[in-house]
């Protein structure tokens, strides 16, 4: 789901509705007289609880983005601190461990290519798996565990290693599971609705002039950036 294409068709359905707004008001069918308190106090009634459901709603959504942001931001974060504090055990493993250091280097760089690919067009594909064990992380943890310590200390930073290693393959899967949660279309659909019928109450008492056309656009300018933040 393109964020930017959310973004565009909630600013068109917004600012349309308020021009939807504007057209209904030039008939007196839809239009009450500016005497008659009544109708547009029910009109905003019913508009103020539209609106309430909308912002309640957006921010839920916003609160729970920003949730699973974080919780990537702290996996992406983890794991590269993993990453580099297994390099440094298996640099104090010794020589033995030269191979094992390159392919961790070649698992980080098929990782980091899954996770954010280099074109814009390509989505990220984290679940994929690799086409060769030298480039997983399981791959990785069975090279450590294949090691064959020749004193105390090897011993020692080989099961470090083999618990490092585990906690990124932990890691990984958290990022995935993060990184693949969507807003669902329904509660695109329905937010956009609900845009649409407030600017359209928006432009039903709306003057005709440039302050308030501008205004009009400022707004649906702004709830349209809002979904984009959400999204993206």
């Amino acid at each position: 789901m393109n964020p930017t294409v959310v973004a565009v068709i909630t600013f068109c359905f917004a600012f349309g509705g308020a021009l939807m707004g504007i057209w209904l008001a030039k008939s007196s069918r839809w239009r009450p007289p500016s005497d008659d308190e009544k109708s547009k106090d029910t009109v905003k009634l019913a508009m103020g609880l539209v609106s309430t459901m909308t912002a309640l709603v957006l921010g839920l959504v916003t609160a729970s983005a920003k949730s699973s942001y974080d919780q990537m931001d702290s996996a992406v974060k983890q794991a590269s601190i993993n990453l580099l504090a297994l390099d440094r055990v298996l640099a104090r493993y010794g020589p033995e461990a030269k191979d094992i250091r390159a392919q961790l280097k070649a698992v980080a760089e098929s990782r980091i290519a899954t996770m954010w690919p280099g074109g814009a067009s390509q989505p990220p594909a984290m679940a994929r798996p690799a086409t060769s064990a030298p480039t997983t992380v399981e791959g990785l943890v069975d090279s450590i565990r294949g090691l064959g310590p020749g004193n105390e200390l090897q011993s020692a930073l080989k099961a470090r290693a083999v618990e490092l290693a585990e906690d990124g393959l932990q890691l990984r899967w958290l990022a995935m599971a993060s990184a693949e949660t969507d807003v669902p279309a329904a509660f695109l659909v329905i937010v956009i609705f609900w845009l649409t019928v407030i600017f359209a109450s928006f432009g039903l008492y709306a003057p005709r002039n440039l302050a308030a056309t501008t205004a009009l656009v400022v707004s649906s300018l702004s709830v349209a950036c809002a979904l984009f933040l959400v999204l993206e």
